[in-house]
């Protein structure tokens, strides 16, 4: 099944150690619009949600939002969710941890966005 959104080995990993310390997650792909974004990391319901956001799917059962304008920049991607060291900005959970959420991207084949 075409998944909009996915994460790799190194960030389940991650999503893992973050649900046993912080429980439920949710994801919401903050600012910019290309390969290299953060994806910011929240306990379930803490970050407010618009009415415009666009649920893009689960990643290791946590929901993975983001803005509608930015959607409209990568609709045509499968984003895919990785983890480096260094620390982000902002307020995602795993900055203590040393690393940090990133967002790859691939354009999905007009085959794909046919099924989508």
């Amino acid at each position: 099944m075409l998944q909009k959104v996915k994460s790799l080995p190194a960030a389940n990993e991650l999503i893992a150690k973050l649900k046993n310390i912080h429980g439920d997650l949710m994801f919401f792909q903050s600012g910019g619009c290309c390969d290299g974004s953060a994806p910011m990391c929240y306990p379930l319901g803490e970050f407010k949600l618009g009415q415009n956001d666009v649920h893009l799917g689960d990643i290791e059962g946590c929901p993975f939002y983001i803005a509608y304008d930015q959607y409209e920049y990568w609709k045509h991607t499968q984003l895919i969710i990785d983890v480096v060291k260094g620390r982000g900005a902002g307020f995602s959970l795993e900055a203590p941890e040393g690393m940090r959420f990133l967002t790859r991207s691939r354009v999905f084949s007009v085959d794909e966005l046919k099924q989508l």
